[in-house]
């Protein structure tokens, strides 16, 4: 009999949870009220140890590779999915517990049991969902919310128990006959059971992704008016090398990457949403004159700077999609420091984000560099949630991994504390590596050059603020041939190179390597991406 519960129990769990996800999600998208799964997984990833976080995602990064997805288009998907499979395992686990305690104990499965259980499966929930949750929702209607949601599961739970636990026969009074209470069948309950929980599973999960979608249009439409959008179409911004003779490939990712394409990489499942019109960004510590800054003092008290900028993010691999360039409008940090007036014997900056990661920057690397801004624009325009509204910081010739967006607060000190993901164990420097990466062999785009064909082969190389001075192209193990450079749209933009292959038929393996602007070579050999960025000859396979 326990066994049989155990099994019941899991399988009730499984078809009572799924609904209680949709509901959730439903109530997310519609009214902003707290989405538990994706707040748990946000949980975990922050208090995990390292290691089995970066563990997590060199596994999953690997598996879309595999898989031939794109990391870039995918990686917060699969998070999500992961979130959401946790929570539901987690309500799998309580159901078979609950049957299994029940029937040890011989406990009474009434109205107490099913507020017993829902208490203990819930209330750990809604206090980590408040504690780490997003939801702008007055903190008693998310209390109330999702009290109401666990206890209509728990009590389901418990009445479920009731229905499939068969009841001992009873003695009928002067008699030596015995009845039976007539119970419905239990596969017949069962599947009445799954038939509710899918009907509610698939319409709350249904209708809240037509609304998510939804959402995601109205952001994306936002975008189409973006002058990243306009110079991908070709109709507005005039770049800096607008005309060098140097033409890409065709089939190389665009030079300036639209914003809708650009990769995100965040610590959470979902981007970190602040309200511009109340934020403030607070300056203290060892400052003479602290500040307190909105984003339009910070637009209107500071000269304006633009970069092109090309950043990267760690965890890619060689011919990594976690890349993209844009044009980055901000502030110099040295123009801020110096109005708060650091005092001498101060030597570092935490920066604190609203997502709950942090950074520390070293003050001597901020005066030796005016570049390093603190960030409010892409493209011209306010940054995109995603990408760190309403302030993010811009430091040239280091991985993404170093750089917070969404920051909510700067502290002047002199005491170095290790930033979110040095400590768990990744570079503390994290210098950009120099890579080049072969983004197409351009077979349908054959040049006719008299007798001879050729081939376009075109890519990217990338060195953070080092510069590239040469890039080259082997194709089966042949010689090394220099490829043409295109004018970088900065000194810290990747270059676009192009190298036209005489043609020849059959099986081929394209190679690439490059060089840094002082001639420094980049690293050949293998390395993973962990600790200190990945490095290695990217590769390029084609049947012609």
């Amino acid at each position: 009999m326990k066994k049989l519960n155990l099994g019941n129990g899991a399988l009730v769990g499984a078809l009572l949870t799924a609904p209680l996800i949709g509901v959730m999600y439903l109530a997310a998208q519609v009214a902003g009220l707290p989405f538990v799964p994706f707040d748990l997984f946000d949980w975990l990833t922050r208090v995990l140890p390292g290691p089995l976080i970066t563990f997590g995602i060199d596994l999953m990064i690997d598996t879309m590779l595999w898989l031939g997805a794109s990391v870039a288009d995918t990686a917060k998907t699969a998070e999500q999915i992961m979130a959401v499979l946790q929570f539901f395992v987690g309500g799998v686990i309580a159901g078979a517990i609950f049957f299994g305690v029940v029937t040890a104990r011989k406990i009474k499965s009434d109205f107490i049991a099913g507020i017993v259980i829902a208490a203990l499966f819930g209330m750990p929930f809604i206090t980590l969902s408040l504690a780490v949750g997003q939801s702008t929702v007055p903190p008693l209607l998310q209390i109330l919310w999702l009290a109401l949601l666990f206890l209509a599961w728990g009590l389901a739970l418990s009445l479920a128990y009731r229905r499939l636990t068969p009841v001992e026969p009873e003695a009928t009074a002067g008699t030596d006959e015995t009845r039976s209470v007539e119970r419905m069948n239990r596969r017949q309950f069962l599947v009445r059971l799954g038939a509710a929980s899918a009907v509610i599973t698939v319409a709350g999960a249904g209708v809240g992704a037509v609304l998510a979608r939804t959402e995601q249009r109205r952001q994306e439409q936002a975008l189409e008016d973006s002058a990243a959008h306009q110079a991908e179409t070709g109709d507005a911004l005039s770049f800096p090398n607008a005309n060098d003779p140097v033409m890409t490939a065709p089939g190389t990712r665009p030079e300036y990457t639209p914003i809708k394409d650009h990769y995100q990489v965040f610590i959470r499942t979902e981007p970190t949403e602040i309200d511009g019109a109340g934020w403030v960004l607070p300056i203290t510590g060892m400052v003479d004159n602290p500040l307190m800054l909105t984003l339009d003092d910070i637009k209107d008290k500071y000269e304006a700077r633009d970069q092109y900028v090309t950043i990267s993010c760690i965890s890619g691999r060689v011919g990594t999609s976690l890349i993209g360039t844009t044009q980055w409008t901000g502030v110099s940090l040295q123009k801020v420091l110096a109005e708060v007036q650091v005092r001498p014997e101060a030597r570092y900056l935490h920066i604190n984000s609203g997502d709950g990661f942090y950074e520390t920057v070293d003050l001597d690397l901020i005066a030796a560099d005016e570049r390093i801004m603190l960030c409010y624009a892409w493209d011209g325009h306010d940054l995109p949630v995603g990408h760190g509204f309403p302030l993010r910081i811009w430091i040239p010739d280091r991985y993404g991994m170093k750089q917070p967006k969404w920051i909510t607060g700067i502290e002047v000190t002199d005491e170095y504390k290790e930033g979110y993901w040095v400590e768990r164990n990744w570079d503390e420097v994290a210098q950009v590596k120099t890579t080049s990466v072969i983004d197409t062999v351009a077979v349908n785009a054959v040049i006719e050059n008299g007798e001879q064909k050729l081939v376009p082969v075109g890519g990217i190389a990338f060195s953070g603020d080092r510069g590239i001075s040469q890039v080259e192209v082997r194709v089966d193990g042949g010689d090394w041939q220099e490829a043409k450079l295109r004018s970088p749209l900065s000194e810290t933009t990747w270059v676009i190179w192009r190298y036209d292959w005489p043609f020849a038929e059959g099986e081929h393996t394209f190679e690439v390597r490059c060089a840094e602007g002082d001639g420094t070579p980049q690293i050949e050999e293998t390395h993973a991406n962990r600790p200190s960025g990945a490095t290695g000859i990217d590769s390029y396979e084609e049947s012609i």
